[in-house]
């Protein structure tokens, strides 16, 4: 298992720093999860970095010079990009693909999953269960790094993952494209085994404090629950990622599940 990387500790191959180095690493293509700033920044390098930012997309947080220095000593110049192991997709190129070549779209939005190792293992059943895609959200999600990908079995590298700047946003479009929404979440009364899951569908998954956000559930047409005999109140959400996705399976292709037993 990978060390637990914090502050200083975070190998160097992993970000770049220096606002000019970030710069020509943005024009040179590579793939940057997030970006750091100083709270205080302001200078025409800056302005400049600002618009490539905007142009795509990409997270940032500004916080105090006092964090940067944690991560690394060197002169960052209040800038630290993380590099990103993946290339996002857009789920726009996805879905009709997939029904162009006759298939039923199998997709998992992820909402307010921010542990590393969690995700990671949702990954790697996504890509065992045969999902097509992963949907994530910009901002409050859990960062895809080499613990992630670590820990999904080197999943990450094959399924796509697509980073969306709003889930309400991704589920509507899903919702329109023919995909039946899928919630589990204890507020629940269905049980997951009582919905069909053969036809285009989109398995929707929050965390275990949080949950989902209420608005996304409003979106959703089935809100299922996944029942829990003990005394704990809800089950990992990778483990009940896999509860749910192989119901999926089960349904649609029983004979690979009869197989694998």
């Amino acid at each position: 298992m990978l060390p637990h990387y914090k502050n200083k500790a975070r190998p160097q191959k992993d970000m770049i720093f220096g606002i000019r180095a970030v710069i020509e690493s943005i024009h040179a293509g590579k793939n940057i999860d997030r970006i750091l700033l100083r709270r205080d920044m302001s200078n025409d390098l800056y302005k400049e970095l600002m618009q490539l930012i905007k142009e795509l997309n990409v997270p940032i947080q500004k916080v105090p010079v006092e964090r940067l220095n944690r991560i690394t000593m060197k002169n960052h110049q209040g800038v630290i990009a993380f590099i990103s192991p993946i290339v996002y997709q857009r789920i726009e190129d996805i879905i009709p693909t997939l029904y162009e070549e006759g298939r039923n779209p199998f997709v998992v939005v992820l909402d307010n999953i921010t542990d590393v190792r969690n995700f990671g293992a949702i990954a790697r059943t996504c890509e065992c269960a045969g999902v097509n895609a992963i949907i994530i959200p910009m901002k409050g999600g859990a960062a895809i790094n080499a613990d992630a990908v670590k820990t999904s079995a080197g999943a990450l590298l094959s399924i796509p993952v697509c980073r969306e700047d709003s889930i309400s946003n991704a589920l509507k479009y899903l919702a329109a494209s023919g995909l039946k929404l899928v919630a589990a979440t204890e507020k629940a009364e269905q049980h997951y085994t009582a919905v069909s899951y053969n036809e285009p569908i989109a398995v929707v998954l929050g965390s275990e404090d949080v949950g989902i956000d209420p608005s996304h559930l409003r979106i959703c047409h089935e809100l299922v629950r996944i029942p829990v005999l003990g005394n704990i109140e809800s089950l990992n959400v990778s483990v009940a990622a896999g509860v749910m996705l192989y119901e999926a399976v089960r349904q649609t292709n029983p004979s690979s599940v009869n197989d694998k037993l």
